[in-house]
């Protein structure tokens, strides 16, 4: 399955425990109690399952589901 920004939106969410719908596109995810743990084991994830090949750097610099989507292949 291709990794999309609703995946990405859905997996960032379970992260957090929270509802996908209460997570927002386009804002810091820091702000939502997103943290560099969290965001490796992400990134770990889709790596395994999507053949992701984006960089912790980058994610980290950027914080937000549609700054990742183009880093992460994502449709």
């Amino acid at each position: 399955m291709a990794l999309t920004i609703e995946l990405i939106r859905h997996d960032v969410a379970d992260a957090l425990g929270e509802d996908p719908a209460d997570i927002p596109v386009d804002e810091n995810l820091l702000d939502h109690g997103l943290d560099s743990v969290r965001i490796m084991a992400l990134l770990g994830r889709w790596r395994r399952d999507h053949g992701v090949e984006a960089d912790f750097a980058d994610l980290a610099e950027q914080p937000a589901i549609e700054a990742w989507a183009p880093l992460l292949g994502a449709s």
